[in-house]
């Protein structure tokens, strides 16, 4: 098709839609398909977060939204912070968004300029490099392997700081890898950001809450607040209340970042869901015991993957920190066959090999910038986990 622009031809739909839609196919065919690909809950959201948004909708908050969000959330938000963090934001600092994706759209057109770098430690979320590319702006990945607990170095982060470099995308706890950093790693990043006061950092907090091992939350913001002035953080509902299908995120940061943040918004969806605002302000001030509790479950999932595929002789798997995702090295299975006679020359390959030959939906790890990896969601029942570990430890078995 001709006419459409050159930002769309530097777009791509992302590899976790495309599997999970493979996967749904497969499934509907009636083969025993086990999707492991997408990041989503697989717990409800609380009762009484959807209580609350009837409750609104019989209320008459229906018509539309005040564009940065309402005061009630807004403020909620900002007190969410302070608890968390110690730190105090002004609520009239923060921005409720279409879910955590629109915040970081939000920052990107806002900062970012044709040609201008942007830094994105790798592994790393696909949206991040396709909203980069599509403002016009050129990613830059920092390598942060498994030997290194796929965590950002410094040294590293100076290393790829040019007179071009615009922003730098921070993911703690990571999508893929379930990574986190702890405050003196913050720290130590932040000696370095001091040196380049020309770049600017969204610390991108979706996963904040879903931590193990007795960890707690660190941020940017809160390590470093002598940067405040060049930091944005996101978080938002989706992942640790179980609120996806909601839409309800939300970023801070300095105000005249915001108010352009609110532009951009104003410019493409204007305000956000109020039904969904008032679910979200539900969540942020009601009873809060289910997220230690959802992260403990998350964390026996961990264990329960690590520990099985790490028994598989061709897999290599690092222990997450947090969120809910394992990101398995599976260089060894390489070079070789899958027993349904399939060459596996790259992760990709192995990963569709695994979805139709052993009915197990994974991403690979080419669409988080580094390979030879897959991505599992740990965002199942124990039960699926522990079948969809047999099975991946028989496929290996099987490749020649």
């Amino acid at each position: 098709m001709t006419g459409l622009t050159a930002r769309i031809g530097r777009t791509e739909l992302a590899a976790t839609f495309a599997m999970a839609a493979r996967a749904r196919a497969l499934r509907a065919q009636g083969l025993d398909v086990i999707s492991l690909s997408l990041g989503e809950p697989d717990f409800p959201t609380p009762a009484h977060v959807v209580e609350a948004a009837h409750e609104a909708a019989r209320r008459g908050e229906t018509k539309y939204p005040p564009l940065a969000g309402t005061e009630a959330l807004r403020h909620a938000v900002a007190a969410h912070f302070a608890q968390a963090h110690g730190q105090t934001i002004r609520p009239q600092d923060v921005l409720i968004t279409n879910g955590g994706k629109q915040a970081i759209f939000n920052v990107v057109m806002s900062l970012v300029e044709t040609g201008d770098e942007v830094i994105i430690p790798a592994p790393a979320w696909a949206g991040y490099e396709q909203t980069v590319k599509f403002a016009g702006g050129a990613p830059v990945f920092i390598p942060c392997p498994q030997a290194q607990g796929f965590a950002l170095q410094p040294e590293a982060l100076a290393r790829a700081i040019t007179s071009r470099t615009k922003l730098l995308i921070l993911n703690y706890p990571n999508n893929p890898s379930g990574a986190a950093l702890d405050a003196a790693a913050l720290r130590a990043l932040a000696a370095v950001l001091r040196q380049y006061p020309h770049v600017w950092v969204l610390s991108d907090d979706i996963y904040e809450h879903l931590l193990f091992d007795g960890r707690s939350h660190a941020t940017l913001r809160a390590v470093a607040p002598d940067l405040a002035g060049r930091i944005v953080t996101l978080s938002g509902v989706s992942k640790s209340y179980a609120m996806t299908g909601w839409r309800v995120g939300w970023c801070h940061g300095p105000a005249e970042l915001i108010q352009a943040c609110t532009v951009v918004q104003a410019t493409t969806t204007s305000g956000i869901s109020s039904v969904g605002q008032a679910a979200a302000l539900a969540a942020l001030t009601g009873p809060q015991d289910l997220l230690a509790e959802r992260a403990a479950v998350y964390q026996a999932r961990r264990d329960l993957v690590v520990t099985a595929l790490n028994d598989v002789p061709n897999l290599s798997c690092h222990r997450p920190d947090g969120a809910f995702y394992v990101f398995p090295d599976i260089s060894a299975c390489l070079g070789r066959t899958s027993q349904g006679g399939r060459r596996l020359e790259t992760d990709a390959d192995f990963a569709m090999a695994l979805l139709e030959e052993a009915h197990i939906g994974v991403v690979q790890g080419a669409a988080f910038a580094m390979s030879p990896h897959i991505r599992i969601s740990t965002a199942a029942h124990e039960t699926a986990l522990t079948t969809a570990c047999a099975r991946i430890a028989a496929f290996c078995a099987g490749v020649r």
